[in-house]
């Protein structure tokens, strides 16, 4: 009996598997909606020229290839906190923001889902993700050892934000609870709360102390404020 024989085939992911069906399908007319890349006339990835201009650079540079540090290359770290929280940014300025590199955003996930899991000091806490949600959120929680939760975001009759089951969920959670936000354009629904709702989500965290971790595709990258009075990561 082979050692791997009780091994059975994870399901397929419900958007990277639609890719999959696209490329078996043989009509002629089809188009494929459920990758977020731009393709050209012919269905094929389309490089932005900025694209190729980065990859020039790159090789002309003579980059050394040495390694890197463990916490990733400085200057690129530095660049996406600037990127990330703004050249002007309070937190920045005053150095209370550390990062990480990581490899893709999966990776920044999982690096900043792990930091969480070993060190944040509240463990009888819930673990809330939005409804619906990107399917590796849950995964990668489940394997470190969180139970998820969903809290209500998606409305599928207005096709809109569920704005009030959304805070009646959050104002339910454990206090100290993590909750997990998408930064804009939210996977899968594109549907965002608008400023003044943000703003009322804020009053919620602050009262029941949630620490919010929000995920920004597509860069490899996690960071968080360093305030003692902070609640929050992001993981690109």
């Amino acid at each position: 009996m082979s050692t791997w024989s009780h091994l059975t085939p994870a399901p397929a992911d419900p958007i990277l598997g639609l890719n999959e069906a696209f490329k078996a399908e043989k009509n002629p007319k089809k188009v494929l909606l459920g990758m977020g890349a731009y393709r050209c006339d012919k269905g094929k990835p389309f490089i932005l020229e900025c694209v190729r201009i980065a990859e020039e650079r790159m090789l002309k540079s003579n980059a050394d290839h040495e390694y890197a540090g463990i916490q990733g290359i400085d200057s690129y770290i530095e660049k996406c906190i600037e990127l990330g929280y703004g050249k002007d940014s309070k937190q920045r300025l005053e150095n209370r923001i550390a990062g990480a590199q990581s490899i893709s955003g999966t990776g920044a996930l999982r690096l900043g889902l792990m930091f969480l899991a070993q060190w944040y000091p509240h463990k009888d806490i819930d673990y809330l993700v939005p409804s619906p949600t990107w399917p590796i959120h849950k995964t990668l929680g489940e394997l470190l050892g969180f139970q998820t939760k969903e809290y209500r975001y998606y409305d599928a009759k207005t096709k809109g934000l569920n704005y009030d089951g959304l805070l009646a969920d959050l104002k339910a959670a454990k206090n100290n609870s993590f909750v997990l936000f998408h930064v804009c354009a939210h996977n899968p629904t594109g549907v965002d709360p608008t400023e003044a709702q943000w703003l009322n989500i804020l009053d919620v965290v602050k009262t029941k102390k949630l620490f919010c971790g929000f995920d920004s595709a597509y860069q490899g990258f996690a960071s968080g404020d360093l305030d003692k009075d902070a609640y929050s990561i992001r993981l690109f």
